[in-house]
């Protein structure tokens, strides 16, 4: 088909020239096909216009009449590759495929993307850019899909100050003049739908900005997976393909995680749980990883398995406290199906998991949100308040509509995609505080003079709302390390509105205390009970944590005092103690066999120490203690009140032994707990209790099965009905050394004891 000379300059060179530089603000004026008038308003047809850099010759194949299509040759006005032809005396927009022929004569035809409309409504566009649409993530992102009769994968980015936005990977050769995207105007949208694009392609988003030319390759902010590192680019993947299997879990859910239900929880790092050294960097794939924690967590009888980070990161070191890829669990394991597979299996086989979530800072690598569009669009520009320098990340814009909205998607997203029970929120407290780790004068006060950080407050609390709104039964726990009032309380109460806080209280207290030789605990007896003061004002779980067993901090047995003997005991005294305290529990990988070195991300655990009897012991002791916690109601379902707690020994500070009773619901069900923080057998140490009957000893930390000196009291021993210490009754006990009891009460003794004992012991 010829094309006049009057057709031929319809296109000014001025927007050419912009095209083929990549510097037009929006390219879909200039590009695809667009109706000619005359002068009376009455068409003249349309002309249709490409950019192809790798063409020689180009032809526009006409699918008017059908398939294959009429080929109409295409003037080239640009020797870069700006290609036009006309089609005149048409009213219909033209369907048409491109056939193009490079300089080595190799002929091909692909759908030209920009004869399609956009694919995000008017409403869409609303709410996203108000900054209140929940699910932003399956409007954003990359998505495949059927457009106008076509397959292929709808992209799209929010970069309000950029003037040019391409979608750049294999399919151009990289190239960020090929895949302009559409400008939506004021929204600061962009958007492209490119045909025949399919699941496991590779982009990248290339940003030109109005900022004095600033032009970077971007990963994508909302991007489903990644490349594995060091590469850094998106993956385009299907997240709908996956088949769940864990109705019951999630039907049942709401019932199974109650605050009044035992939670332990197992801290995994999934890279260095155990290796496999016949791969790539030793990381076992997700599904492996399912298997394998499954047949763990149902030996070891925890109830939930907590992940370190698992969103995408560049750098192994992080422990993925420094995501890029938000929306990507870490390639470094396998793909997302792969993740679904791992929370599935874990559903299906009755254990929850818990994804530690980080948003208060990212990094600042150049293909992250950091300075994204050439401006500090999802940080502050202030580095007073945009930065953590000792962390050298960049602090989210909490007060910025769209940045919160970038992080409540975030979070639903995994609830939604992945079934997750809960959030562990990392690094509350620098959120909270303008001032946190910083010098005088190097942060700035709030509108009313003070260090709060009103809009993280705002923030955390409208987070708290969504999440438990949209997934009831989900947990959001608070890692906060302050005196900071009500993280655990309500927002209609003025709480933050999490489910549980760390007790990093009584962790740093603990520690600092079982650190000490016994000799000197009785002068340090208040560490123990300060706990308790305080216990109650949230809603505690007490970590021993990945924190404590990194930087030179040693392991928890190597934090232990005295010989070989000692330090395991001294282990099993923490444990039991925990194991009897309020609040919920939570164990780092490695805790249960007793690991010698600190933990390493880029080594295995020591598991070839379970060879060694000390270190079974304190393996057997963690799966009798979590046994012992799911099953007696007394150590779970009143943790966060009064009413389940009760001092029996408080102020033996002379020979370090605290003894206390929990409670369940039912007040008659009920647990008595002693600890003997020293080595010296404390022989017929009278406790008070409220109840007769026969205690029976159900959990010692000293048997020998756990690798302890078997002193105990023979299976139990009855109450005598004689006062002690307020109490109408007490008990006789043998308390062993370094050693924690559990005593059931009231239960029947066994059946050797009844014979040899048919009467409790008179009073005299």
């Amino acid at each position: 088909m010829a094309v006049s000379t009057e057709e031929s300059r319809i296109t000014s060179q001025a927007d050419v020239d912009l095209i083929v530089h990549a510097e037009h603000w929006n390219p879909f004026t200039i590009l695809g096909p667009h109706r000619l008038e005359a002068a009376n308003g009455r068409s003249k047809g349309w002309v249709v216009r490409a950019f192809l850099p790798e063409a020689v010759e180009a032809e526009l194949i006409d699918l008017e009449k059908g398939e294959p299509g009429v080929p109409v040759p295409m003037e080239k006005l640009h020797p870069d590759g700006f290609f036009q032809v006309v089609l005149p005396d048409r009213e219909a927009t033209p369907r048409y495929r491109l056939r193009i022929e490079n300089f080595e004569k190799h002929a091909w035809e692909q759908v030209d993307p920009y004869q399609f409309g956009p694919v995000l409504t008017d409403f869409d566009l609303h709410l996203l850019g108000e900054g209140t649409h929940l699910r932003n993530y399956d409007r954003l992102g990359a998505h495949l899909r059927m457009h106008e009769g076509f397959s292929g994968v709808h992209f799209a980015v929010w970069a309000p100050n950029a003037q040019r936005v391409s979608v750049v990977g294999n399919f151009n050769h990289w190239d960020g003049r090929r895949h302009q995207m559409r400008n939506r105007g004021a929204t600061g949208i962009w958007e492209i739908f490119i045909p025949d694009l399919c699941e496991g392609e590779v982009y990248k988003l290339e940003i030109r900005s109005r900022n004095n030319g600033y032009l970077v390759q971007k990963s994508d902010p909302y991007g489903f997976a990644a490349e594995v590192r060091p590469k850094t680019a998106s993956v385009v993947w299907d997240l709908s393909r996956y088949q769940w299997g864990d109705q019951d879990w999630m039907a049942n859910r709401v019932s199974r995680q109650g605050l009044d239900r035992p939670l332990s929880v197992y801290e995994v790092h999934l890279g260095s749980w155990k290796k496999q050294w016949d791969q790539a960097g030793g990381f076992l794939t997700y599904r492996q990883l399912a298997h394998d924690l499954v047949a763990h967590l149902q030996h070891t009888h925890f109830t939930h398995v907590e992940l370190l980070p698992i969103t995408e990161h560049p750098f192994d070191g992080s422990w993925g406290y420094q995501p890029v890829g938000y929306f990507a669990p870490t390639s470094r394991h396998g793909s997302p199906d792969d993740f679904a597979y791992f929370v599935d299996t874990m559903h299906r086989n009755g254990f929850g998991v818990i994804l530690d979530w980080v948003p208060a800072h990212f990094p600042s690598d150049l293909h992250g949100l950091g300075f994204f569009d050439g401006t500090h669009l999802y940080e502050h520009a202030d580095p007073r308040l945009g930065e953590h320098r000792d962390w050298g990340t960049k602090i989210f814009n909490y007060g910025r509509a769209e940045v919160r909205n970038f992080l409540f998607g975030n979070a639903l997203f995994w609830l939604d995609r992945y079934h997750l029970d809960g959030l562990r929120v990392d690094a509350v407290a620098s959120m909270l505080y303008l001032d946190y780790s910083r010098k005088p004068g190097d942060w700035v006060p709030n509108m009313f003079g003070g260090n709060e950080n009103l809009e993280a407050i705002d923030f955390l609390k409208r987070l708290n709302e969504i999440c438990h709104q949209e997934h009831p039964g989900i947990l959001t726990i608070a890692e906060e390390s302050t005196s900071w009032s009500g993280v655990s309380r309500p927002t209609y109460l003025g709480g933050l509105g999490f489910s549980l806080k760390w007790n990093m209280g009584w962790m740093n207290d603990t520690l600092r205390y079982m650190s000490k030789d016994p000799v000197f605990r009785k002068y340090e007896h208040g560490a123990l009970t300060f706990s308790m003061i305080y216990a109650f004002t949230e809603n505690f779980i007490l970590p021993l944590s990945h924190d404590e067993v990194v930087h030179g901090k040693g392991s928890l047995l190597d934090k232990m005092p005295g010989d070989l003997w000692q330090k395991f005991a001294n282990l099993r005294l923490l444990y039991g103690y925990m194991y009897g305290h309020p609040g919920k529990k939570l164990l780092f990988m490695g805790d249960e066999i007793a690991q010698w070195r600190e933990w390493n991300h880029d080594e295995s655990l020591d598991w070839h120490l379970l060879q060694w009897g000390d270190h079974q012991g304190i393996f057997k002791l963690i799966c009798d203690l979590n046994a012992l916690y799911v099953a007696e109601k007394p150590l779970h379902e009143v943790d966060f009140d009064w009413q389940g707690y009760e001092w029996l020994e408080l102020h033996d500070w002379e020979n370090s032994v605290l003894a206390f009773l929990r409670r369940a619901r039912d007040s008659k069900d009920s647990m008595v707990v002693i600890c003997n923080f020293t080595p010296v057998v404390r022989e017929n140490y009278r406790i008070g209790v409220p109840v007769e009957g026969f205690y029976r000893e159900v959990l010692n930390t000293d048997a020998g099965h756990y690798g302890g000196s078997n002193v105990g009291n023979q299976g139990g021993v009855y109450a005598v009905p004689e006062p002690h210490a307020g109490k109408p009754y007490h008990l006789s006990l043998r308390v062993p050394p370094l050693g924690v009891l559990f005593l059931k009460t009231p239960m029947p003794p066994p059946p050797e004891i009844e014979r040899v004992t048919a009467q409790p012991p008179s009073k005299s």
